[in-house]
């Protein structure tokens, strides 16, 4: 029999002095003690991952219903040191904010924006859901309001459908200093304006080179905003990848800084600066009234930060818990977030938490929510007060039908069938200043009919039409708890995700038969 030939390969060499041989042991000792110690170290890592709770959240909804803000609010809450070492962060994204909200103003108020338009002689149909019951959306379902395209978008651009919605029957009528014609003894106060706010254009720029990584693709354009919408051309919503990538870019932004030319400091500079003429701009009654014509409700949009001009733009400025919850920072794809509930945070100490936010666009959560379904909860957003907008990436599909077509899909998903939802009713606050205005919610919801047009009785309709959803679709029973929330309220969400926490550590608990 042949000898082994690994054995040959490992003998000790015939002529092996005793010296070479008590070397030759001392490393064979010395490489069986290190690989005994890796051997512990992944057997005690093994036993740690076991022991340790890992809670998995699962965050879905439209673009723009307040998921990453609901992400924020969970950071705030339980890693709040690391949460409140990020602030500074946040500043470059609300200076973002903050300019193309003004640049949205400008296009709105250009001559060739604001000059009257014919109406269609006939509207597309909008595609508002019926709520009446809960069976698959048919062409009988979709109703068509007056203004089916009374939407906020962050491009500001109202529909070809220059229809009066419900605000121009309630708003003031007073009369514009820019309205409609802009030609008159005014023209100059506007222009002056225009130039006073150039250099924001600079600012932009190198906000964008900022947060976006130099190998990054261009920014997307603005939802619905068509190339060379007016002089004041080019803007573009930016959005970063999944993660927190964008946050080490800016913690290299002096090297790159330098790259550019530019001081860490220059777009706070530039836009203190420019504080006077946007604060001019935006509480002029004749602009307001302009964007209230053209359907622009930056008000009700994400990252909204005119009414707070003078203190945002201070030099010292530093972004508080608030500021950083209505920032608008738009992501794509899907995003993983893996932290540990803080000491100070309270109970769950060790805790893993690992929350996954879908991209919002409606062909990125068909795509990935199959992959999920090992999550403990889901948090459904479901944003409300947009039962008389439209989608940015179609404005053909109601806001409110988009979030119950998708509520539908979710609950029906047989791969999701035993994770626990948790439905958010969000932007409360928006949709009870959006009744109070007057804005009737049975012009885009037949199935409200003549009821109460009140903040109290269409939240508990709406809730009521999205349990009723979740009761018939589910394959299996489960939990499922429903809120009526404003996430960017630090108060009032504070208390309602950590109700939430409590009945996902518990369910987490009994699954793993660790509560009885």
């Amino acid at each position: 029999m042949a000898d082994d030939p690994l054995d040959a390969a490992l003998r000790p060499p015939d002529d092996e002095t005793p010296d070479e041989r008590a070397l030759r042991e001392a490393r064979e000792d010395h490489a069986r003690r290190v690989s005994a110690a890796i051997d512990a170290e992944i057997k005690a890592e093994r036993l740690a991952r076991k022991k340790k709770r890992i809670v998995r959240l699962l965050l879905l909804g439209q673009s723009e219903s307040g998921k990453s803000t609901t992400l924020r609010q969970f950071q705030r809450l339980y890693t709040p040191t690391a949460f409140r070492n990020e602030r500074v962060l946040w500043r470059a994204v609300i200076q973002l904010n903050i300019v193309r909200s003004i640049r949205i103003i400008l296009d709105a108020l250009s001559p060739d924006q604001i000059s009257p338009r014919p109406r269609r002689a006939s509207a597309a149909p909008s595609a508002v859901m019926m709520l009446a019951n809960t069976s698959p959306t048919t062409s009988a379902d979709i109703t068509e309001p007056n203004n089916p395209y009374a939407d906020y978008s962050h491009a500001g651009v109202d529909s070809d459908y220059d229809v009066d919605s419900d605000y121009d029957q309630h708003a003031s009528s007073s009369t514009s200093r820019f309205a409609v014609n802009l030609p008159g003894p005014n023209t100059n106060s506007l222009e002056g304006l225009r130039m006073a706010l150039l250099p924001l254009r600079h600012v932009e720029a190198l906000l964008i080179a900022r947060l976006v990584p130099a190998n990054e693709e261009e920014p997307t354009h603005l939802p619905g905003q068509p190339d060379g919408f007016s002089a004041y051309t080019g803007t573009k919503e930016v959005f970063v990848r999944p993660g927190n990538q964008w946050k080490g870019v800016r913690g290299k932004s002096p090297e790159r800084d330098r790259d550019l030319g530019a001081r860490s400091d220059e777009p706070q500079d530039v836009l203190h600066s420019c504080a006077g003429a946007m604060i001019t701009l935006w509480n002029d009654a004749g602009v307001r009234e302009v964007l209230r014509r053209r359907k622009i409700r930056l008000e009700e949009g994400p990252g909204f930060f005119l009414n707070d001009l003078e203190r945002v733009t201070l030099p010292n400025y530093l972004p508080t818990d608030a500021d950083v919850l209505r920032a608008r920072l738009k992501t794509v794809g899907v995003s993983e977030y893996t932290f540990e509930m803080e000491v100070s945070a309270g109970r769950e100490t060790g805790t893993e938490w690992r929350i996954v936010d879908v991209g919002g666009s409606r062909s990125q959560v068909s795509t990935w929510v199959p992959f999920f379904d090992d999550v403990d909860a889901i948090i459904f957003l479901a944003p409300i007060a947009g039962f008389d907008q439209v989608l940015s990436e179609d404005r053909t599909i109601n806001r409110l039908e988009d979030s119950v077509l998708l509520w539908k899909a979710v609950c029906s998903n047989k791969l999701l069938a035993n994770v626990d939802l948790v439905l958010f009713l969000n932007k409360c606050d928006i949709l009870e200043r959006k009744l109070k205005a007057g804005v009737r919610l049975e012009r885009y919801v037949r199935s409200y009919a003549d009821r109460e047009n009140s903040f109290e009785a269409v939240s508990q309709y709406l809730r009521s039409k999205f349990s009723a959803i979740h009761r018939e679709y589910s394959p299996n029973p489960r939990k499922f708890y429903a809120f009526c929330t404003s996430v960017t309220d630090t108060t009032t969400t504070g208390g309602i995700i950590a109700s939430v926490r409590d009945m996902v550590v518990r369910q987490h608990l009994k699954q793993s038969k660790l509560l009885a």
